[in-house]
């Protein structure tokens, strides 16, 4: 049995869930989610939880048992929560703000670059209070959306191994590399 897949989702309160035609329909205070269900997977309403069951134990059965008890969760989440990823920017010089609702980034090219927001994804560009490094938080209430976004932030200039300059996630680790250790040959 999937540890995942069995474990029972809570509803909060406030949450409006509709179970119908093969997709399932949340909505919440931040919004309102569809998303369609595999035909085999069975969803069920029962006292406030969203129970998912799978009909056998064949092996794709399993495996969609697990992913779709995530989804359903992750929509229950993300119209009661929300979801953010954060980025920083490193480099002298480098900048983010915000033009209306368009993310102004100013890091290292000729031009600056306009990244328009997704359908449902908002920014912000704000500072980290010690060290002054901007941050820039990608929101939404999709959790695949928010994520996809960020990446494409970051895609803009990833950070390089040397000096670790570009645009990385907060929690994220740039290996540094030596560079040249001095010149080769004595004349």
């Amino acid at each position: 049995m999937s540890r995942i897949g069995k474990m029972p989702i809570p509803v909060p309160a406030g949450v409006d869930i509709k179970i119908a035609d093969g997709a399932i329909t949340i909505k919440g205070p931040k919004g309102t989610m569809t998303k369609d269900i595999h035909p085999e997977m069975i969803v069920k309403l029962e006292d406030s939880q969203i129970i998912v069951e799978r009909p056998s134990d064949e092996a794709s059965h399993r495996a969609l048992h697990g992913l779709t008890r995530t989804l359903v969760a992750n929509m229950v989440e993300g119209v009661t929560k929300g979801f953010e990823k954060q980025l920083q920017i490193h480099g002298v010089g480098y900048r983010a703000q915000m033009n209306g609702s368009v993310l102004n980034l100013q890091v290292g090219y000729s031009h600056p670059v306009d990244i328009t927001p997704k359908e449902g994804i908002s920014f912000e560009v704000g500072q980290e209070a010690n060290t002054r490094i901007p941050i820039i938080y990608v929101r939404g209430i999709d959790k695949q959306v928010v994520g996809q976004q960020a990446a494409e932030v970051r895609a803009v200039r990833k950070p390089e191994p040397y000096k670790g300059k570009g645009i990385r996630y907060a929690t994220e680790v740039v290996r540094r590399k030596a560079g040249k250790s001095g010149k080769a040959g004595g004349k």
